[in-house]
């Protein structure tokens, strides 16, 4: 099913979490623990997140430095397409536009569309470590609101090619990230909001949030939104606090806000197991207040972590 139908055909809050395909070399068996501890609360979909090659520069024997290109996740594609035909349960791999060409979107959306794959994150993605400015890829596509066109030109079965004839529909239900405390490259809130409004306004189906921490914040998110015409379903994404330096780390990688009753309490603890016991509280009283308030989803940012989201699902699913 698409997300969307998932929604509209629910009755309540329903929930999603995310993972990472393994490190190139690694196996599948701790994505399948995790969502094995967590099949029995009843996920309706999972997010798959997709990598973009990295530049590594390593010295040689003879001390030379090489620059290598190498991708360290990949498999977005077939991990996605065994959970979905392993556990039954819709997947939303991510696609990017960081490096990657629109051709070689393309053919990702069509070997999904194989695969009988109906739902996909389209994100802008972030730039090669190191460089502080998104650069397309010649040829690719430059924001989100671009790639979401291209994945709309393929429901109108609208190939890179225009000679092709009898062309096949992909149908996919497609879902753009959005920003409750605006994205690191936006001026301002309501800069980032037109944004968004054009990623919607050019096919968007849906927006699941980046973390936040202050339901607050979501809320007024979602007011403003509805305040310039976007309509479609806004997501919630929260994520449990599982160390102490996630207090510094996740400000200065995400540009959020902590609460300071969160902050007081993670400043308090003395090992990551506190820590994660104080995150984990927190992301339950978020999810209650937004189940609550009748949010359509609520989708857990897991990274493979499974144990304090089963002790969240567990509390309020």
């Amino acid at each position: 099913m698409k997300v969307t139908e998932i929604i509209n055909h629910s009755e309540k809050t329903v929930f999603s979490f995310e993972l990472l395909p393994p490190m190139k070399g690694n196996d599948t068996s701790r994505i399948n623990r995790t969502i094995e501890s967590l099949i029995d609360f009843g996920p309706k979909y999972i997010n798959i997140t997709t990598h973009r090659d990295e530049i590594e520069f390593r010295e040689k024997t003879d001390g030379t430095i090489e620059r290598r290109v190498v991708r360290k996740r990949p498999g977005t594609v077939a991990i996605a397409a065994a959970i979905q035909y392993k556990y039954g349960i819709p997947v939303v791999p991510h696609i990017l536009c960081g490096g990657f060409t629109r051709s070689e979107t393309e053919h990702v959306l069509i070997d999904l569309n194989f695969l009988e794959i109906k739902n996909v994150l389209a994100l802008r993605g972030d730039g090669p470590k190191g460089e502080a400015i998104f650069k397309p890829e010649t040829q690719g596509n430059a924001h989100a609101s671009d790639l979401v066109r291209q994945i709309v030109r393929l429901r109108e079965g609208k190939y890179l090619d225009p000679e092709l004839k009898n062309t096949h529909s992909l149908d996919f239900c497609i879902g753009v990230a959005g920003y409750p405390e605006k994205h690191s490259e936006a001026p301002n809130i309501e800069a980032d909001l037109l944004f968004l409004k054009e990623k919607v306004d050019a096919g968007a189906d849906y927006i699941v949030t980046q973390m936040f921490f202050d339901n607050s914040v979501y809320f007024a998110f979602v007011e403003k939104c509805r305040e310039i015409g976007i309509s479609v379903p806004i997501i919630p994404g929260i994520k449990p606090i599982a160390l102490m330096n996630q207090l510094t780390v996740l400000p200065k990688i995400f540009k959020i806000d902590l609460p300071s009753d969160l902050v007081k309490a993670l400043k308090k603890c003395t090992s990551d197991d506190q820590a994660r016991q104080v995150g984990t509280e927190w992301a339950v009283f978020q999810a209650k207040e937004l189940i609550r308030a009748r949010v359509p989803s609520l989708h857990i940012y897991t990274y493979g972590i499974s144990d304090n989201v089963k002790e969240i699902v567990k509390a309020v699913f």
